[in-house]
């Protein structure tokens, strides 16, 4: 009940009125059933900018930090989130993976919306990386359509450390859906399961026209951190 209440109410208004979002192949969004929504990941303000412009609820996948942090801010995020239906995911440990699999399978076994990045994590340069192939899995045990998506401008509006965002235009564009019907019984197949990733990437970059790397956001962000600590510490001290 909450979540529509944000929706139409508190939260969705604001969004609407901060980021005059211009909805681009919104069609392609099925008005039933169960089907993924691959986008990629840009900023925070992406986990409300899609349910509030959607028809349909739609349910992220969200790393469990948004639902732990400490704090009032933490206290807050922690209740946008869950208010908003998402699911927290622990992203440490070798079975994070099949976790994330689980929780989603489990939407969409329920004929809804689920919403994912393949990235994994929000680009840290506004970049597009390389993708995880957990969205294969999930499209192909549930054997349901994925719609790529991309978010234009909240990289802009709201870049990594930036709390207010800045009043930015913001295009949210839906691809056609993709189907890999054509796999069916393949989902352990690693060949397939990075093939139909790479599809996605590439069906998202598309719509997005950022740059790739073809790299994984999560190693590209521990190595440009480690190149600036090493840095910093040659600096010598006055």
């Amino acid at each position: 009940m909450f979540y529509y209440l944000l929706k139409y109410v508190l939260l969705g208004p604001l969004l609407r009125l901060v980021f005059r979002p211009r909805i681009e192949g919104l069609e392609h969004v099925p008005s039933e059933g169960a089907a993924i929504v691959a986008g990629n990941h840009l900023s925070f303000s992406d986990h409300f900018l899609m349910p509030a412009i959607l028809k349909r609820r739609i349910t992220f996948l969200a790393k469990a930090e948004y639902f732990t942090g400490p704090g009032l801010k933490g206290h807050l995020t922690a209740f946008f989130f869950r208010s908003a239906g998402q699911i927290p995911v622990d992203r440490s440990g070798k079975d994070a993976g099949q976790a994330a699999i689980r929780e989603g399978l489990g939407v969409l076994s329920k004929d809804e919306l689920l919403g994912i990045y393949p990235e994994g994590t929000r680009s840290h340069d506004g970049r597009l990386y390389k993708g995880k192939v957990g969205v294969a899995v999930m499209a192909l045990k549930a054997g349901v359509p994925v719609i790529p998506c991309a978010m234009i401008g909240t990289f802009e509006a709201q870049p990594p450390g930036k709390v207010i965002p800045h009043i930015h235009p913001v295009v949210i564009r839906f691809g056609k859906p993709l189907d890999f019907s054509r796999y069916e019984g393949m989902e352990n197949e690693k060949a397939i399961l990075r093939a139909i990733t790479d599809e996605i990437m590439y069906a998202i970059l598309s719509l997005s026209e950022q740059e790739y790397v073809d790299r994984y956001a999560a190693v590209a962000k521990a190595e440009e951190a480690a190149a600036k600590e090493r840095k910093f510490r040659r600096m010598p001290l006055s």
